[in-house]
């Protein structure tokens, strides 16, 4: 009596498709939660040509820990108070300067929180 054993079958190789269905899914998924955001812009004119300026100086420096205008430290809401008192019209030139080691998000806070409150003239210098 002769012992035979299963035949052996060949081995299958494993399907692809669907770890490609998984990563396609992924990929569909990270494309659209990125557009989720609402990006903000804020309005910016860059002029290479020196205008008129008249009035007091509004020079707002931005540093690291906060800011200063003309020099005097100050919040945030309170810049925007003198600033008040030192403009005449909404579109009075405000000068900001971002001091070295300043946040660009300082920076932008600070001009929300101007256009917020009326002011469209600003200036952004080095």
């Amino acid at each position: 009596m002769s012992f035979q054993f299963a035949r052996t079958r060949p081995s299958r190789r494993p399907s692809l498709t669907p770890m490609i269905d998984v990563v396609f899914l992924l990929l569909v998924f990270f494309m659209l939660a990125a557009r989720f955001g609402q990006d903000g812009a804020l309005p910016l004119s860059l002029s290479g040509s020196g205008g008129t300026y008249s009035g007091p100086p509004r020079l707002v420096d931005v540093l690291p820990e906060g800011q200063r205008l003309n020099g005097q430290a100050g919040e945030v809401a309170e810049i925007v108070a003198r600033l008040n008192d030192l403009t005449d019209r909404p579109d009075d030139t405000i000068v900001l300067r971002g001091v070295d080691g300043a946040s660009l998000q300082r920076l932008v806070t600070l001009m929300s929180a101007l256009e917020q409150a009326g002011f469209t003239h600003l200036v952004l210098v080095e």
